[in-house]
């Protein structure tokens, strides 16, 4: 086994054993961030047993066999949101072999059915994906799995569901919840106008409402797809894409109408419907960097998004474009830049822990730091929404994780003085 071979396999027995092996863990002297009602508090104690949080108070006492870890004031958060990701469906983004979060609707029969939201991207989710301890270092403990439209494919998309990023097989936390892409961008999945996007949904909702015959003349749905998406009506968790104002004021009306459960993403011109988004309860999850336009539908972009909606009332989470799934570590910059930007510390905080759990419906397990949650803790060098900071621990489920990957064994592997042999020799 050649020297790289042997350090991948380390580190996959490594990564193995933190999963498999949860140790009771006392960390002393942290600054709590508990993004929740405690708010934060200042040279205080957790105390993690079976992986769950047990207590959380100044000078806990040490069960035996407990493990202690002297925080020595630093920040202790919530295990951070990733955002809206491929993380574990998408390995290589130019290999087409290594991405399986959208479906080209087109070459799967029946070719007359143009929306499948049966499609479910978590049946494709590999947790020995390298961009998992990646994401780990950076401090980010849970994501959100997107189902993506190809060209050809279909304003909705899919179906894609939360995952905590411990590496385990069955790390999937939640219901799934179905994808919905609107705007300009995408009307040429509506017959090259928006106007047409909302006519194929009304009419697929209506699919899913009735019992059309199997094989009737121009339908939208498989009988499956039908089941399906009756299943988030007026019950699952829908999350849609969309950009402009007026197209977020239709998605509310669209929402209300049909009991849906949504969340936003993107909301690009958010503020400018603040109002009415706080009145319909809709949380967002938006990129902070965003402000410029690119595109018609964003013309009101502006680094002031997340301020305004936050002072409006709305919930206000983050979750960046482009490639979040390589780059997923970044989306503290989206916080700390929304936070120079007139959004509170903590509210920055909670767009990255509390906000997007509670939207997602798993704030009853993680999210926050509280007694009798899942003790998914990250503990920083300094303050977590400074990009210049670093995850100098990541606790999954009260286990310790590596806080190594690929890159930095390459990167440790590289910087040793070389020997007789070339490195990639034993």
């Amino acid at each position: 086994m050649n020297r790289i071979a042997h350090s991948v396999f380390a580190f996959t027995l490594l990564a193995a054993s933190a999963v498999a092996t949860a140790q009771d863990v006392l960390i002393r002297n942290a600054t709590v961030h508990t993004a929740g009602p405690a708010g934060t508090l200042k040279q205080t104690d957790v105390l993690v047993q079976g992986g769950i949080i047990r207590a959380i108070g100044k000078q806990l006492a040490t069960p035996a066999g407990a493990t202690l870890f002297d925080a020595n004031g630093a920040p202790l958060t919530p295990g951070l949101f990733a955002g809206i990701t491929g993380i574990g469906i998408e390995e290589v983004s130019a290999e087409p072999s290594t991405n399986d979060s959208a479906l080209a609707f087109g070459a799967i029969p029946p070719q007359t059915a143009q929306m499948r939201p049966e499609f479910d991207v978590t049946l494709a989710y590999n947790p020995r994906s390298s961009l998992l301890p990646v994401a780990r270092m950076g401090g980010l403990s849970f994501t959100q799995l997107v189902a993506g439209s190809m060209p050809g494919g279909s304003i909705i998309a899919g179906q894609g569901g939360l995952v905590r990023l411990d590496g385990s097989f069955d790390a999937f936390t939640g219901q799934r919840a179905l994808f919905v892409n609107l705007g300009g961008n995408l009307a040429p999945l509506g017959g090259n106008s928006r106007a047409g996007e909302y006519m194929l949904l009304a009419q697929a909702i209506a699919e899913a409402r009735s019992a059309a015959p199997v094989g009737s003349a121009n339908t939208l749905l498989t009988p499956i797809g039908r089941s399906t998406l009756a299943g988030y009506l007026g019950h699952g968790r829908v999350l849609i894409g969309v950009d402009r104002a007026a197209d977020i004021l239709r998605v509310i009306d669209i929402a209300q109408r049909e009991k849906l459960n949504i969340v936003l993403v993107g909301a690009a011109e958010g503020w400018v419907v603040a109002r009415q988004l706080a009145a319909a309860r809709v949380p967002v999850l938006i990129d902070g960097l965003e402000n410029l336009p690119d595109s018609f539908d964003s013309l009101g972009a502006t680094l002031e998004n997340a301020a305004r909606l936050n002072a409006a009332g709305v919930a206000v989470g983050f979750s960046q474009g482009g490639d979040a799934s390589h780059n997923a570590r970044k989306i503290r910059q989206l916080a700390g830049n929304a936070v120079a930007n007139g959004l509170p510390w903590e509210a920055g905080l909670a767009g990255l822990t509390a906000v997007p759990a509670k939207a997602l419906g798993v704030s009853d397990r993680i999210g926050s730091i509280e007694v009798g949650k899942l003790a998914d803790l990250v503990l920083w060098s300094s303050d977590p929404l400074d990009v210049s900071s670093t995850a100098r621990q990541i606790w999954l489920g009260g286990k310790a994780m590596p806080m190594q990957s690929r890159q930095t064994l390459l990167r440790d592997r590289y910087l040793r003085a070389a020997g007789p042999l070339p490195r990639a020799y034993p």
